[in-house]
């Protein structure tokens, strides 16, 4: 029985591509619009933020910690008064806790790039996001390749 609601969950949902092949088979952009409402991204960053420090019944202070940014920033970012770097929101994921799929949202949102697999820095900070490493944790094997760590003040 789960492997049918599962089956029919999965059907339903929408991705990029979908939404893709419907912009190029529209016959004007205002239909596709009509059509593809549903499948918009529609939230600002600092309201997506704000959704899943609630849904995740975390403070801001927590998402301070878990990011080792500085609190006034984070602060600016959840208001909205400040446009975080790709690495700022990156420590702020391991801040809140995400998974890969609400980083990647998280991301798109912001207008960054979301994180590529073929790319060794992007790949072990997924790895870590999906293992549910610490922040301390990602940086280790960011370490191990020698290349910049997350949360660490601009220089």
């Amino acid at each position: 029985m789960k492997t049918e609601t599962s089956k029919a969950t999965t059907a339903t949902k929408v991705t990029t591509a979908d939404v893709q092949e419907s912009l190029f088979n529209a016959a004007n952009f205002k239909d596709f619009l009509l059509r593809n409402e549903q499948n918009m991204l529609a939230q600002t960053l600092p309201e997506y933020l704000a959704l899943q420090l609630k849904q995740k019944h975390l403070k801001r202070a927590d998402v301070v910690r878990g990011s080792h940014l500085d609190r006034t920033y984070v602060y600016q970012i959840f208001s909205g008064k400040k446009a975080p770097s790709r690495d700022k929101l990156l420590a702020i994921a391991f801040g809140l806790q995400l998974s890969d799929e609400e980083t990647q949202k998280m991301l798109k949102l912001s207008g960054n790039l979301e994180l590529y697999v073929r790319d060794k820095r992007d790949a072990a900070i997924l790895f870590a996001i999906q293992h549910r490493k610490s922040i301390d944790e990602a940086n280790d094997l960011l370490d191990q390749l020698g290349v910049l760590p997350l949360g660490v003040p601009d220089e």
